[in-house]
């Protein structure tokens, strides 16, 4: 049974996961994470890229690729919004640029487990809907990140190898450096940019730090924390409502209607997409955050605050939509 083979914490609930990634498992593999886009090429949204923000620490995937499971992972983070990993190279051209990451930490299981010579086993666990395979045993075209019962999961781990363990209880978070990578990529580019002067370089990126220019502009429209009420702007950090990394221009990255001033506990929640706020400036707190610490935190007694801007509210969607955990 999974409790025998896995080193879970007692309370904690595990979700199993299965990825179909023959086109980047080696970089996946080799990277420690997963990655996908937000949407179809088309547009639409996918239940299996939606999946990636749905996944958890804790959770345990398996890596299918090339008609064969050789990998398991631990989900060691939270998904966070991420461009395309360079090492992809050509590999989903028609991907867009900017998906989900999420961190990983993967282990080669000892034996390979082919689904095709197990199949008529395997069908009975497999979901009637958003199934990995398709009926063949081949992998599913659109098929990425597919949650898969506990006992297909128990069936496979059971046939690979009796030594495989999984640390769940305590995964190690990679959120702060995956953010402070893509941060320095970032100011790398704007580094480089030749069309940006020297001030206007400065001025970008001093804004990746909530200071300079964009706190300025911050603290015209913003003059207390919205969670804690608290107005010494000693105390208070202008936070980017869309991540820094995440603008596309210049202005998004200066725009004071981008910004918030919050305590640095409230900032560090904020980022990490455990609270966000309604259009009508209500707090919203994950279902990710326990009961106790909201408590603890003071959540429950946030203020209400003044009316947003417009334009803080588009910015707002953005958050919600793209950093908020669900």
């Amino acid at each position: 049974m999974a409790s025998e083979r896995f080193d879970l914490a007692p309370g904690v609930t595990m979700k199993t996961w299965w990825v179909n990634h023959k086109q980047t498992q080696r970089q996946e593999i080799g990277g420690g994470y997963l990655w996908s886009p937000k949407a179809e090429a088309n547009g639409n949204k996918s239940y299996f890229y939606d999946n990636m923000r749905i996944a958890r620490p804790g959770d345990v995937v398996l890596s299918y690729a090339n008609g064969k499971i050789d990998y398991v992972g631990l989900v060691s983070d939270d998904a966070i919004s991420a461009p395309k990993p360079q090492e992809f190279g050509t590999t989903g051209e028609y991907w867009s640029d900017e998906g989900w990451e999420l961190p990983v930490t993967w282990t080669r299981l000892p034996n390979s487990f082919v689904p095709k010579a197990h199949l008529d086993s395997v069908r009975r666990y497999l979901p009637a809907k958003y199934s990995p395979l398709n009926d063949q045993g081949n992998g599913n075209q659109k098929a990425y990140l597919a949650e898969i019962p506990l006992e297909l999961f128990e069936y496979i781990i059971v046939r690979v190898g009796p030594d495989i363990k999984v640390a769940g209880s305590s995964p190690e978070p990679r959120f702060d450096s995956i953010e402070a990578d893509l941060d320095n990529v970032a100011e790398r580019s704007i580094r480089a940019d030749v069309s940006l002067s020297e001030t206007e370089k400065e001025q970008i990126c001093s804004a990746r730090r909530g200071q300079g220019e964009f706190r300025k502009n911050v603290s015209l429209l913003e003059s207390s924390c919205r969670v804690t009420g608290v107005e010494t702007l000693s105390l208070l950090i202008a936070s980017h409502i869309k991540p820094w990394r995440s603008c596309s221009t210049a202005q998004e990255r200066l725009d004071g209607n981008n910004g918030l001033l919050l305590t640095p506990t409230v900032d560090k929640l904020f980022d990490r997409g455990y609270i966000s706020f309604s259009s009508d400036g209500d707090l919203l707190i994950s279902p990710r955050l326990a009961t106790v610490d909201i408590n603890r935190l003071g959540l429950n007694q946030a203020i209400k605050s003044k009316p947003l801007t417009l334009k803080q509210t588009h910015y707002l969607e953005y958050h919600r939509t793209t950093v908020f955990l669900p």
